[in-house]
């Protein structure tokens, strides 16, 4: 089982796979609950279960209880998102509760632990982007280039035509 932990203060999401002595400690929980992290090898750290998703890819809902998976008629929510107002689609969905089935679970970071979750947890996966991020990276890309020198325009000498037409005016 994979657990994605979030840290809301930051942003930033970290990824784990756990063992299967860990994993068991999960069954039976559902969406809402508080973990402590010493559980999960994350001492200090409090965490929240937020939902997941089965093997098949099917979302965990947090109005459906127990751990089966049924055909709902949706309106919003996990698993379906409305294109017009007022439309409604059946779809897969998963109970509220962590059991075997469950191929990855979403945490959030309620309460810190002394460590740094980097630490913990290892790689990072980037945050999501943002109009601040967005802008930032339009910036680094509009930097103006050192302007270019233009070549001075010369005066030319007239041509001898000229020459001679300026003489016989004088």
């Amino acid at each position: 089982m994979k657990i994605v932990v979030s840290n809301p203060t930051d942003g930033k999401s970290y990824q784990k796979e756990l063992e299967s002595n860990q994993d068991k400690m999960l069954y039976g929980k559902k969406i809402g609950d508080a973990i402590k992290g010493d559980t999960l090898g994350m001492g200090g750290y409090e965490l929240e279960l937020t939902g997941g998703s089965d093997k098949q890819g099917f979302p965990m809902r947090v109005d459906f209880h127990g751990t089966s998976r049924k055909r709902l008629l949706l309106s919003t929510g996990p698993g379906y998102k409305a294109k017009r107002k007022g439309e409604r689609r059946r779809k897969n969905i998963r109970g509220n509760t962590v059991a075997e089935d469950i191929a990855q679970v979403n945490l959030k970071v309620v309460a810190k632990g002394k460590d740094p979750l980097e630490k913990l947890l290892g790689k990072k996966e980037e945050a999501a982007p943002g109009k601040k991020e967005e802008k930032a990276k339009e910036k680094k890309e509009e930097k103006p280039k050192a302007e270019e020198k233009k070549p001075e325009k010369k005066e030319e000498a007239p041509k001898a035509e000229e020459k001679k037409a300026t003489e016989k005016k004088e």
